[in-house]
């Protein structure tokens, strides 16, 4: 009897560690905020949601409580192809501008991530040119 019960909790053991690491990251560990209790709040708020409408890299996510729009930065630094119907979560914070959600990182439901900035500092894109906007004679020269 005693074999058998250490052999129920070894395969126990075993299950688990198998099962937890195949969880999705965003399913993981993350408190998530509602959107309808979205208020400015410190860097690396995760929302999560049903995904709208998407123009550009801009999108809005839906949940039980609320929308908003999700910024994740211009197209031209990275092109994030979401698609309405997709259930994401969001890491980010409230723009102290603009209202609108701006994302670090963007979670499918199937685990893959996407990585928009980091959540310290500006973002890499501030203050640069857009590169088609570029004079030809600013072209950097490859060599």
């Amino acid at each position: 009897m005693k074999h058998g019960a250490f052999l129920s909790l070894a395969l126990t053991a075993v299950m688990g560690a198998i099962a937890i690491p195949m969880l999705p990251s965003f399913a993981q560990a993350q408190s998530r905020t509602r959107i309808g209790d979205l208020q400015q709040r410190a860097r690396g708020t995760v929302i999560s949601g049903e995904v709208v409408s998407v123009v550009g890299n801009d999108f809005t996510l839906r949940d039980g409580s609320g929308e908003i729009i999700v910024d994740a930065g211009p197209r031209w630094w990275r092109e994030i192809n979401l698609k309405p119907g997709e259930e994401v979560s969001v890491r980010g914070e409230i723009g102290k501008k603009s209202g609108e959600f701006d994302a670090f990182s963007i979670t499918r439901a199937n685990g893959s991530t996407i990585e928009i900035r980091p959540a310290e500092g500006p973002p890499p894109w501030a203050g640069k040119p857009k590169p088609e906007r570029l004079p030809a004679a600013a072209q950097p020269v490859k060599p």
